[in-house]
């Protein structure tokens, strides 16, 4: 598994198979784990209906509630951040998996890391999701 992290805090993981294969993992293992996935965007799919083309990119928008609410609560502004979202996304035939860190959400609220430790869970997820 590589990953890489931008100075803009999004880290970007390598996943194996196709993006619908990554992204019908993903929310099994959310399934598994209890997560409550509220929205899965088919970004190419939209694109078509626009006549247009994409690569195949998928945004699931996932998250649990006791773990978000506190961060809200803290911080209204942070609800532009939340739920959490992670885009699965071809990369020139390489699917990729790419989220924003819990670290750059805490900085962008300028929240005291305690609040925000249950986003942390987005980290252990999609390393299940990507380990080889």
């Amino acid at each position: 598994m590589t990953t890489e992290t931008s100075p803009y805090g999004v880290v970007t993981k390598t996943a194996a198979g196709s993006v619908a294969e990554v992204a019908a993992r993903f929310r099994e293992l959310l399934d598994a784990k209890g997560v409550t996935v509220f929205a899965e965007v088919d970004q190419a799919a939209a694109a078509r209906t626009a006549g247009l083309t994409l690569r195949d990119t998928v945004l699931i928008l996932f998250g649990n509630p006791a773990a978000g609410t506190p961060v809200m609560a803290a911080a209204p502004l942070s609800a532009l951040d939340l739920p959490l979202k992670a885009l699965i996304w071809d990369d020139a035939g390489v699917t990729r998996v790419s989220y924003y860190s819990p670290e750059s959400i805490t900085d962008r609220h300028h929240l005291d890391p305690a609040v925000t430790t249950g986003l942390s869970a987005i980290n252990a997820l999609t390393d299940a999701l990507t380990k080889a």
